[in-house]
């Protein structure tokens, strides 16, 4: 089983890398009951932006995509990172990071 780590390509390599991170500590204090990943393969993927994060956080949610997100205080609490065990269309074109 794969858990996608999904951030922003506007923010430095480094905080992509931060808020990764972030991102996935939160899915592993927040872990959907009926998750299957165990420890196993992770793949980080990123959006140009911050706008095309939001707008597929959007198409998660209207399609009842389960994700976890991460809000970056310093950064005005935006969301930079989300993580999902979801692994269909809606993800598939998107940049390895």
């Amino acid at each position: 089983m794969k858990l996608y780590v999904i951030t922003h390509k506007d923010l430095t390599p480094s905080q992509q890398a931060v808020q990764a991170g972030h991102a996935l500590a939160e899915y592993l204090l927040k872990r959907p009951r009926d998750s299957k990943w165990n420890n196993g393969t992770l793949v980080y993927l990123g959006v140009e932006n911050k706008f095309e994060l939001e707008k597929l956080i959007y198409k998660f949610e209207t399609r009842n995509i389960k994700w976890i997100g991460f809000t970056e205080p310093d950064l005005n609490n935006e969301i930079t990172a989300i993580v999902t065990e979801y692994n269909g269309s809606l993800i598939s074109g998107l940049d390895l990071l």
